[in-house]
């Protein structure tokens, strides 16, 4: 069953992802509709899977997790796909994971203490089933740091459709 994304709708998302605790009457207000329609709205977004939670958003670096590193993963086989998946994903300082093209066949995005314990963690994933090679790269300084999409009304889409 397809959804349909309206100007209301994208506005109401762009306002979520600017900020996740916004009251549902300050949105009715932006928005120009009653707080009940809104909610009905955000309860659509939220059924229809566009709307996956509502997250605080952490200054790692206040928790002493100082080095954020990407690391590109060279996992050789299918067969040992699924498996690197399912632990790597269980890895606490694991932030993202993606199956990528060129170099590797998976790059990862962690956040941990310090050199030390970037090491250890590089021990672990060397050591998985079909990984034959790592390179990490250390990150300096970061400008920007996002999940926020942009939104715009779209037609109808199937959930599939991504």
């Amino acid at each position: 069953m397809g959804y349909s994304l309206d100007a209301i709708d994208a506005q109401i998302l762009s306002l979520l992802q600017r900020d996740g605790r916004m009251q549902r009457n300050a949105i009715s207000e932006e928005v120009g509709l009653s707080v009940s329609a809104v909610s009905e709205r955000m309860r659509k977004l939220e059924a229809h899977g566009i709307i996956k939670g509502y997250h605080a958003v952490i200054d790692a670096k206040r928790l002493r997790l100082d080095i954020t590193a990407f690391i590109r993963v060279r996992v050789d086989g299918s067969e040992h796909y699924d498996q690197f998946v399912n632990e790597v994903t269980d890895m606490p300082e694991v932030l993202e994971l993606h199956s990528i093209t060129g170099e590797g066949s998976h790059v990862l995005k962690i956040r941990t203490k310090n050199t030390t314990t970037l090491e250890r963690f590089l021990s672990q994933i060397q050591a998985l089933p079909g990984v034959s090679g790592t390179s990490t790269s250390i990150v300096l300084s970061s400008f920007k740091e996002t999940r926020a999409v942009p939104t715009e009304p779209m037609d109808a889409f199937a959930p599939d459709d991504a």
